[in-house]
């Protein structure tokens, strides 16, 4: 019977050092892309297939990253905020692309998330998304940064916070939403949604969204902002207590799709038509968002970009690269629910 194929086997044929072939072989950027695939096709030549437990006693890598995520009040049973779906499936391919497993699991109220995942060499390197309050999210932000832990988060760039994060450039989407609407003759703009650092990504949208205003000459009425957070509940409920303000409003920008939803659904209760009368536009670009009446005009974050850069982030950041804090531009998506 021949003998299996080893990774010096591999190492002789393609005239390099058997540590590169182990790098080749898990994709490492330490190998340059024409080496990985000359390495890659002699291992399929060979039918040569990684003892990966054999391999991570050697590395004491566990080629796993960890995707935490946060549990979010939704209507349904997966407390699991239905934008963070998508990019759960984008984050999965690219892990998957570049020879890592995917570790799926929820935030915990410890205080020793290194300790469950990176120390017990579980998982390289961490992957966040979601946080609820960020003021209090922040100290564990600090102290996954002190204990030297890997991890990368989705999200707003908060200043004096040394770490990595990618995230959707909020201020500019916020910005261009409310121009679309104002173009649209709309001159009273409610605001749902948080506008303080309790949520940074919903502050930095609210901010563009009065710099529309200003650059418009319209007037920024604080009474027209109305705290929402994350859920259709909060956006029914915020525009409710709009409706019952008696403030002059003609459009509403919600922070979030789903906050949107919610509105859309206390405007129609109060017999309030959509879009003749208000219009309504949201942020993020969820599923659903397409299929509301009328369709919801809203800002979309590229979840397949977005999943690719935090993967991709993580990895040169465990390999010891340096690297930095990235924006995704925003996309305006036009639909019924602004009078297109």
């Amino acid at each position: 019977m021949k003998d299996k194929a080893t990774s010096f086997d591999i190492a002789y044929q393609a005239g390099v050092s058997q540590s590169t072939v182990s790098r080749a072989l898990r994709n490492s950027p330490l190998v340059n892309e024409a080496t990985r695939t000359k390495i890659q096709a002699i291992a399929k030549e060979l039918n040569y297939k990684v003892d990966k437990n054999a391999s991570n006693l050697r590395t004491q890598q566990s080629d796993t990253i960890a995707l935490l995520l946060f549990e979010d009040p939704t209507s349904d049973d997966s407390a699991i905020n239905p934008f963070f779906l998508s990019m759960l499936g984008s984050i999965t391919r690219a892990c998957s692309n570049k020879g890592y497993d995917l570790l799926v699991s929820f935030q915990q109220a410890s205080n020793d998330w290194h300790a469950d995942f990176e120390d017990s060499n579980k998982a390289d390197g961490l992957i966040l998304l979601g946080y609820g309050d960020f003021v209090d999210f922040e100290e564990k932000l600090v102290q996954l940064t002190e204990q030297g832990t890997h991890f990368v988060r989705w999200g707003a760039e908060v200043e004096g916070l040394p770490m990595v994060t990618i995230g959707c450039d909020n201020f500019q989407g916020g910005k261009e939403i409310t121009e679309h609407i104002i173009k649209q003759g709309r001159k009273n703009i409610a605001f749902l949604g948080s506008a303080s650092t309790h949520a940074p990504e919903f502050f930095d949208r609210y901010k563009g969204h009065c710099a529309a205003l200003k650059s418009h000459q319209l007037v920024v009425n604080p009474n027209l902002q109305f705290n929402a957070l994350y859920t259709e509940e909060a956006g029914y409920k915020a525009a409710c207590r709009l409706i019952e303000s008696n403030e002059v409003f003609d459009a509403i920008c919600a922070a979030s799709d789903l906050i949107a939803i919610g509105a859309m659904r206390a405007l129609k209760e109060h017999g309030k038509a959509i879009p003749d009368e208000v219009t309504v536009a949201g942020f993020d670009d969820i599923a659903v968002a397409s299929f509301t009446f009328p369709p919801l005009t809203t800002v979309k974050q590229d979840t397949k970009i977005a999943g690719e850069m935090l993967v991709d982030s993580l990895l040169e950041l465990i390999s010891g690269k340096e690297i930095s804090t990235a924006l995704i531009k925003p996309e305006l998506v036009i639909r019924k629910s602004c009078g297109e």
